[in-house]
């Protein structure tokens, strides 16, 4: 066949001009927003470009075309948010759409606080039946690493990690009783310890207020983590005091990162009881201290006034050796019952008395029970509840365990905003909710909750950047990503570049807002648009979509890396 001349003089500039236009491919792409890339500089427009389940480019895009594409016009672009302290190990279970945070723009969630999912017993594995409150589940695994691989596999929206909890390997080892492990169960422990870093554990974990981990000495837990330092993972803890013995708590925290020789991060940083406000500055101080010296320090928190744990941390752990079941048993017998009454009522420097700290039964909220006869009293205050029942605060609180057959979960209001502010501005602390992540339906509406499930990490943005200028948007970014992803020692997450992972999350900085209080926790934040885990989109336009792309994280020490 033989062209006329005319007719390439036609085919030429249209084959020229096929080529200038040429697109280059990708799944999806996100144009024009503000991109907060996590680094803590400043923003920039630009579009990125998703392939699979990473970032392909970043910058003025129009060469690419997407088969999916997402205009984020007057809004920002950022690394999906990081929760340092997560409670929803058992949530996840039940859903794990993990709607309140996912809602938040959390991608990751870190969980282990001293306790962990593993390792299991027999015995721990028959607690753990016998213990479940509204949420139901077959025990199906037998260490930390399995239950994470067991997640990731059921479906979750979002990423999952989690610490060895150091009490979770004294109880696999010792049990519950107020004693120090042999050499030989030391040994056992650390085992354990180094079998969780090869399973992919983020470092050891330790919740010392509560038994057993308040039985711990501190060279248990030194031996403890310096078979995690060998991994190269990280300590972290609810320290031994947020109170009255604060000081010495950090002292604690401090004398173990050195002597293992580990990085090392305070759980929820905060100061305890009016009597201890004015202690925070002295904390700051030395933490920033041990930082110029050479020790990796940080800290996370939560973004309220109010803690929340069991109602049985107004005992002290004395009374609570050998566990829960034996702690039920004594307060049947009258004679415990008023030692109790009065330990409620002292201040302490040998255990941590949450509900002196309160400073009065008003500050005691109810979040949980077990039995569906008590449940009508969740969101009540304790004194509330005494003058419903006729009885006193301290034997309301006696009453309510025995009868609930468990630790029975209240908030404790217990800070001071002006020092919440103060930790928020700190460079080297990061956030964590403390907190279960919730779908507002279902089983999950059979309980309160503490309003930090729906919007710890949204008040970041909204009222402490936005509202109250306490940092930059940038600040908060990288706070809430890169920050903790490099704490962590992630790879390819917390920060928006090419290569890196794609957890994004789109949002208007203007509106983003939480709404759960504590009268009306099961409230969904708002202004958090769009959220994409491993490039899988599983919010869109303010929906879920259902889809479960969340993976097991591994720490440094994983060994199949």
């Amino acid at each position: 066949m033989q062209f006329h001349r005319s007719y390439l003089l036609y085919f030429i500039p249209f084959l020229l001009f096929q080529a200038c236009t040429s697109y280059k491919n990708a799944d999806v792409i996100i144009r024009h927003g503000m991109i907060y890339d996590g680094s803590g500089g400043d923003p920039y427009s630009g579009d990125i470009a998703i392939s699979g389940d990473s970032i392909l480019a970043m910058g003025d895009l129009k060469a690419y075309k997407g088969k999916a594409e997402t205009d984020a016009a007057g809004k920002a672009v950022a690394p999906g948010f990081i929760n340092m302290l997560s409670q929803a190990d058992v949530s996840l279970l039940q859903d794990g759409r993990s709607q309140s945070d996912i809602r938040q723009g959390v991608t990751l969630e870190v969980m282990g606080e001293g306790e962990s999912m593993g390792p299991l017993n027999a015995r721990m594995k028959d607690e753990m039946v016998r213990g479940q409150k509204d949420i139901k589940y077959d025990v199906s695994w037998n260490t930390l690493g399995e239950y994470l691989d067991h997640l990731e596999k059921k479906g979750v929206s979002c990423n999952v990690a989690s610490f060895i909890g150091a009490a979770q390997v004294r109880d696999f080892v010792i049990g519950e009783d107020n004693r120090q492990p042999t050499a030989a169960e030391l040994d056992s422990m650390k085992w354990l310890v180094d079998q969780a870093m090869q399973e992919g554990a983020m470092g050891v974990s330790t919740s010392l207020i509560y038994p057993p981990g308040f039985f711990a000495k501190t060279g248990e837990l030194i031996a403890l983590c310096k078979e995690a330092s060998r991994y190269h993972g990280m300590y972290i803890s609810h320290m031994r005091s947020e109170g009255n013995k604060l000081l010495e708590a950090v002292d604690e925290l401090l004398t173990i990162a050195k002597e293992a020789g580990i990085p090392a991060e305070i759980f929820h940083l905060k100061a305890a009881g009016k009597d201890n406000w004015y202690k925070l500055d002295s904390v700051i101080s030395k933490i920033e201290t041990a930082r110029k010296l050479g020790l990796k320090i940080t800290a996370d928190m939560y973004t309220y006034t109010a803690a929340a744990t069991g109602l049985t941390s107004a005992f002290p752990p004395s009374l609570q050796n050998g566990g829960f079941g034996k702690l039920w048993e004594r307060l049947h017998d009258p004679l415990i019952r008023k030692q109790m009454i009065r330990a409620m009522n002292t201040s302490s420097n040998e255990w941590e008395n949450l509900y002196y700290a309160a400073g009065s039964p008003d500050k005691v909220l109810l979040l949980s029970f077990k039995q569906d006869s008590l449940k009508k009293y969740d969101g009540k205050t304790l004194a509330e509840v005494a003058k419903i029942r006729g009885r006193t605060p301290e034997e309301t609180a006696i009453d309510l365990i025995v009868q609930d057959s468990t630790r029975v979960g209240v908030g404790y209001f217990l800070m001071n905003e002006e020092n919440v502010k103060k930790q928020l501005a700190l460079p080297w602390v990061s956030f964590g909710s403390d907190a279960a992540s919730y779908t507002n339906e279902g089983v999950f509406l059979k309980s309160s909750a503490h309003p930090r499930a729906y919007g710890n990490f949204v008040r970041v943005i909204g009222k402490y950047t936005r509202d109250e200028k306490v940092i930059s948007l940038q600040q908060a970014v990288y706070k809430l990503a890169k920050l903790p992803a490099d704490n962590l020692k992630l790879k390819r997450r917390g920060e928006l570049k090419p290569g890196n992972f794609a957890d994004i999350v789109i949002f208007d900085p203007a509106t983003v807002t939480d709404h759960a209080t504590y009268d009306k926790p099961h409230q969904y934040a708002t202004g958090i648009s769009d959220v994409f885990v491993n490039g899988v989109q599983v919010l869109k336009d303010g929906n879920h979509t259902g889809a479960t792309p969340g993976r097991f994280i591994h720490g440094p020490g994983w060994k199949n890396q």
